[in-house]
């Protein structure tokens, strides 16, 4: 970009937002308590942003996507949530909108042929496994195992915080192919597959938990399942270094999805703040109630920043792991610091199901956490960026 510095959004990204929010607007709350509450996949959500063309945003033109960048698609995210849908309507469409990028960037023409087209259409739901049990943000640790056999491999193994395998014909599956005590490095020896999810050989168990319901997710033990090496993304004992590929755009998503679960939490308080009379005059006028929103403002637009200039980075092929460390960070605190708030301008009804601050709420609260936690980002900026031993 020549110039120097611009914060304005081009016409087309302006665009984006516009049409997203006015696609959005007959999903109300309503719609997203009912899904929250009835456990139940937002299908018609989903297949309204499909057929608008926005679930290939990202993937290539001649795959029938629009080939755009990851500015775009955090724009994108960012409405989807702002809607008030949050994470129950961004994560029914977060795969499909960036999760495929080890298979755009490493895949063979034949698997990208096979597949991007349909995520692009959104016929294909697709899950990604990496998360184990016994490994947690270890990844170098995953112990599920795929065995080379002829010209398959016999996959075995566990993986936990799958979300919407239930819904998913096809997984993007981190394994072993070697041992890990075997390696030289520890990011050696993974494989990763683009594959059918077989529900003959994949037992699926949904996670009870506190929040985001309307999109489950899943435990999976793995029982013999045989993958063809045809769905094997890229060369065998690669695949760590093909996941890092998506690592920094997915805290950016995550990141203008926390923005905009914030964004909306603040507006619905505001709106709230100065209808509610209590002791003759709206509760807004107080400064114990206006002070913490204005605050929550002032966080919200300074993470906004950080995260522009990290989408900005990547889309111009600029190294910005700092950047999205720390937008992810910047932006779940804002955003779970907005959604308290707003539950608490509301009082007694903040804890009340009907006004959808404590949904926004359970929701944001999940950022701090996935995917990465806030301590595993510091750790990060410590000894990757600020240059100290590393502690882990």
């Amino acid at each position: 970009m020549s110039g120097g510095m611009s914060f304005e959004l081009t016409e087309d990204q302006e665009l984006i937002r516009k049409s997203v929010r006015e696609l959005l607007k007959k999903f109300d709350d309503n719609y997203w308590s009912a899904k929250d509450r009835a456990h139940e996949f937002p299908t018609e959500f989903y297949e309204t942003v499909a057929r608008g063309g926005w679930l290939g945003i990202t993937i290539p033109e001649e795959y029938g996507g629009h080939g755009l960048g990851i500015t775009e698609a955090s724009l994108l995210a960012e409405e989807v949530s702002r809607s008030g849908g949050g994470m129950n309507a961004a994560s029914s469409i977060h795969m499909s909108i960036f999760g495929m990028q080890p298979v755009v960037v490493h895949g063979s023409a034949e698997l990208k042929q096979r597949t991007l087209p349909r995520i692009a259409r959104g016929d294909l739901h697709v899950c990604f496994g990496v998360t184990e049990p016994g490994a947690g943000l270890d990844t170098t640790r995953i112990t599920t195992f795929a065995r080379r056999d002829g010209e398959h491999y016999v996959v075995n193994g566990r993986k936990v915080w799958i979300s919407k395998a239930q819904e998913s014909e096809k997984i993007l599956l981190l394994t072993r192919t070697r041992p890990y005590d075997e390696v030289a490095k520890k990011t050696d020896g993974m494989t990763l597959f683009l594959t059918d999810l077989d529900r003959a050989h994949v037992d699926i168990r949904p996670i009870a938990k506190m929040g985001r319901n309307a999109v489950s997710s899943n435990e999976l033990f793995i029982d013999d399942l045989r993958i063809p090496v045809a769905d094997r993304v890229g060369e065998e004992g690669q695949g760590f270094k093909y996941i890092l590929d998506g690592l920094n755009p997915e805290r950016m998503l995550i990141a203008a999805e926390a923005l905009g679960l914030g964004r909306v939490a603040l507006d619905r308080a505001v709106k709230y703040a100065n209808e509610r009379v209590v002791f003759d005059r709206p509760i807004g006028m107080n400064q114990g109630i206006q002070f913490p929103l204005a605050d929550s403002l002032a966080h919200l637009d300074a993470a906004e920043l950080m995260l522009r200039k990290a989408t900005w980075l990547y889309d111009n092929g600029k190294p910005c792991g700092r950047e999205a460390n720390t937008a992810k960070y910047l932006c779940a605190d804002a955003g779970f610091a907005a959604t308290d708030r707003a539950l608490q301008t509301h009082g007694g009804m903040g804890y009340a199901e009907e006004y959808n601050v404590a949904r926004y709420f359970r929701e944001a609260r999940v950022m701090k956490i996935a995917p990465i936690s806030q301590e595993m980002i510091l750790n990060y900026l410590g000894s990757h960026t600020l240059g100290m031993p590393r502690s882990y």
